[in-house]
């Protein structure tokens, strides 16, 4: 049998080692690429695009970027230490 293409977010959210909802928010903010199959709407994210997000996060995490949804409460902070 070949290796499937494809991973459903229960694969995605136990390679992760999340909860299923967070890898429904990674999607839903477009973070993680992933493709709606079927009248009911599952979704579908390829073994490819999990494999380069997770390599994104590395890049990330070695060049010490902070994460968008965290990037205006710092720059929040830094206002609030120069007044």
């Amino acid at each position: 049998m070949p290796t499937p293409r494809f991973l459903t977010l229960d694969d995605v959210a136990e390679i992760l080692n999340v909860s299923w909802s967070q890898a429904y928010a990674l999607v839903r903010r477009k973070e993680l690429i992933a493709i709606q199959i079927g009248g009911r709407g599952q979704w579908r994210v390829e073994k490819d695009e999990l494999e380069r997000f997770i390599q994104q996060k590395y890049a990330e995490a070695r060049a010490g970027t902070v994460p968008a949804d965290t990037t205006a409460e710092t720059v929040d902070q830094d206002a609030d230490s120069r007044t």
